[in-house]
């Protein structure tokens, strides 16, 4: 039996890289009929492969979702057995009923301010400073001359 790394490694891409490419590139509209043209045998394959590349994963599902199951376990096992509930699970419609929205609370934006400050007084700010502060704030003008 081989360990994962070495059938990594011996891992080979079932179809051309630049219809991989093509297929990694296409939109959600394109991509079916790149895939029909694989044969069922070579695209559970390709689903194969891209599941195990983390950048394929989504094409991986996509591929697998047009796949028979028993091709799927056939060529991967296990790996085929999730990646073809993967796809079942993908496939099927999110419904989500409408009513859940309209139980969310409001949203409401304040209309006082959070908190109010009294007005600085500008003239005032140096009396309340000790008389060592006071000395150094003045500058000094025994440099200017």
């Amino acid at each position: 039996m081989l360990s994962s790394r070495e059938a990594f490694e011996n891992d080979h891409c079932p179809v051309r890289d630049d219809l991989l490419g093509a297929m990694y590139r296409a939109n959600e509209n394109g991509l079916p009929a790149l895939v029909d043209s694989v044969s069922s045998d070579v695209r559970a394959q390709l689903a194969l492969f891209c599941y195990r590349r983390a950048h394929l994963h989504a094409l991986a599902v996509t591929i697998a979702a047009s796949c028979e199951v028993r091709d799927l376990i056939h060529h991967g096992g296990r790996v085929g057995s999730v990646l073809a509930a993967l796809a079942r699970e993908e496939a099927k419609p999110r419904h989500r009923p409408q009513a859940s929205y309209s139980h969310r609370k409001a949203i409401t934006l304040s209309t006082t301010p959070l908190s109010s400050f009294a007005p600085l007084d500008e003239d005032g700010l140096d009396d309340d400073l000790p008389p060592h502060v006071e000395a150094e704030a003045e500058p000094s003008l025994a440099g200017l001359g």
